[in-house]
């Protein structure tokens, strides 16, 4: 995705220290929040309508490479797979919502706060970031184009009904300590419109009509290998911003930050496994099995925390919650994107791709 292969299908250097660029970003990020005071105001006040542009800026830099390489022709084949699109609506709107909600009374009980904030993270599915870990773990990108879009159809319509149910009814039913969560559907079809309708949009254009003017080998071999690397650039950028917003706080709190992150490592590597085995067990290949896991454990983090900070203020608990998520997503998520790549021998030889080829090499583009 990243780089080039060399012969022989090595790694390129870009691909065989991503995890390092990614750490790197991170601690930058924790760096610039720390030794600047006021920093994380500063990007908070760069937001129209609630939406962090900085933040924006980097989603959308990072997601327009991986969505300009789908082959929108090829999506009808992905929309007849009954298997993937029911297991992708269970995992996503029954399994995942009910296991955040599960873990964050198991391990944060005695915090409300940091609870509540940890179960709107869980039911806000994954949109954006996901498209970048599929892609790296070699996934079907027109199956992830499909579900992620699926899913912000979901998002849309039941994000609101969802918190109610799991801040406020469920919470009732068994006797436990009940809050209230206000958002509206505008705000949360406004962060699905600019997080995935941009360029998801953007992508379509650049292939129609890409190829409508050059045709499909060039598109594919020449535009697509120099638009490849800013989806690094984008995420890596995304990184550093989402680790200074909140970097005196992590840094400061870390005792409180441990005990936000392990339920979020719990739940992120139970989704993702479960969703593995699923997609194996229904008979998926590795690229839709893949497509399935990493849909299934990502989260909207964007959204998590424009909601926190709506309902409950930028220096809430919620708020912090909602920002330890992604910290731990990031590194678990790349962690289980070479576990993936590990794990595809496992499945039928034929459906098993090339680990991080290179764009010019990958016959999936």
């Amino acid at each position: 995705m990243t780089g080039s292969s060399r012969p022989g299908g090595e790694l390129s250097f870009t691909d065989r220290w991503l995890p390092v660029w990614i750490l790197a970003a991170m601690a930058a990020g924790l760096g610039l929040g720390r030794a600047v005071p006021g920093l994380g105001e500063s990007l908070t006040r760069l937001s129209v309508a609630e939406v962090s542009l900085p933040i924006a800026l980097g989603l959308l830099v990072m997601m327009y490479p991986p969505l300009a390489k789908v082959r929108y022709d090829r999506l009808g084949a992905v929309t007849g797979d009954r298997r993937l699109l029911v297991l992708s609506l269970a995992l996503n709107w029954i399994l995942g919502p009910a296991l955040m909600f599960a873990l964050a009374w198991l391990f944060l009980a005695d915090l409300p706060e940091y609870r509540t904030g940890l179960i709107i993270v869980g039911l806000a599915r994954c949109i954006a970031m996901v498209i970048i870990w599929n892609d790296l773990a070699c996934g079907d990108r027109e199956a992830a184009a499909v579900l992620v879009a699926l899913n912000s159809v979901f998002q849309v319509v039941t994000f609101a009904a969802l918190g109610w149910f799991y801040l406020a009814v469920l919470p009732g039913w068994l006797g436990l300590e009940q809050t209230t969560l206000n958002v509206s559907m505008w705000e949360i079809a406004r962060s699905v419109i600019v997080f995935l309708g941009i360029p998801l949009a953007a992508g379509w254009a650049s292939r129609r009509l890409g190829e409508r003017a050059k045709g499909r080998a060039w598109y594919e071999e020449r535009f697509l290998p120099r638009i490849g690397p800013f989806a690094l650039y984008g995420l890596l950028f995304t990184i550093v911003l989402l680790f200074a917003l909140q970097g005196e706080a992590i840094t400061s709190r870390p005792w409180d930050v441990g005990r936000i992150a392990l339920p979020l490592l719990v739940y992120f590597v139970l989704m993702w496994a479960g969703a593995m085995a699923a997609g194996r067990a229904a008979g998926l290949d590795y690229p839709r099995a893949t497509t399935l896991a990493f849909t299934a454990a990502g989260n909207n983090f964007e959204l998590a925390i424009a909601v926190t900070i709506a309902t409950f203020g930028a220096t809430s608990g919620q708020a912090l919650a909602g920002v330890v998520g992604p910290l731990i997503e990031v590194p678990v998520l790349i962690a289980l994107v070479y576990l993936a790549l590990a794990l595809r021998h496992r499945f039928p030889a034929s459906a098993a791709p090339a680990p991080l080829a290179n764009d010019t090499e990958d016959t999936r583009v």
